[in-house]
């Protein structure tokens, strides 16, 4: 069987994310990002702070209800803090299928741009007034985006909802 050798072009994995934005008058410019083994390898790679990398956590509430937590890179959610930013007693991390099945990105690649629901966004202070670097809805890119910006395009509560890592850090408590 012959195989033509017309390339056909590639779909962009990030055209989600870049026609979300678009439609909410947000600017962002997304660019290849290399795997890097750390927060710190990460930030040096793409030439700023291990704070200005921004983790979107895709956080469970109750039943069908999720929310996005927006955390600097060099801190963790502080679930006591959240819980009272949000109103409610009881946050979890859902399993990967579960933040897949609400977003509609994999891990890694989580961003409210372009979620598949527009689930509430709490953001922690610390990023307003920062040009951060965030998952891009596909492996090997990251989006960068004016936090002040994507803040109020998204209407997010910005709220203390962190608390300092110290040393190496593993996987964050599921509570």
């Amino acid at each position: 069987m012959l195989h033509s050798m017309t390339a056909q072009p590639l779909p962009d994995p990030t055209a989600r994310v870049r026609e979300a934005a678009r439609e909410r008058g947000l600017e962002i410019e997304i660019r290849e990002s290399p795997p890097a083994s750390s927060l710190e390898e990460a930030a040096a790679l793409r030439g700023i702070a291990p704070s200005d990398i921004v983790k979107t956590l895709v956080v469970k509430g109750k039943g069908d209800q999720y929310y996005f937590a927006l955390v600097p890179g060099d801190r963790a959610i502080s679930w006591g803090k959240l819980r009272t930013a949000v109103g409610v007693n009881k946050l979890r991390l859902p399993e990967a299928d579960l933040a897949l099945a609400a977003t509609g990105y994999e891990r890694g690649t989580i961003v409210p741009v372009g979620s598949s629901t527009d689930w509430p966004v709490y953001a922690d202070e610390r990023i307003r007034g920062a040009r951060v670097s965030m998952g891009a809805g596909a492996h090997g890119h990251a989006l960068y985006v004016d936090a002040d910006a994507l803040l109020a395009a998204y209407d997010a509560t910005v709220a203390d909802i962190t608390d300092p890592i110290d040393g190496i850090r593993g996987d964050l408590p599921r509570e």
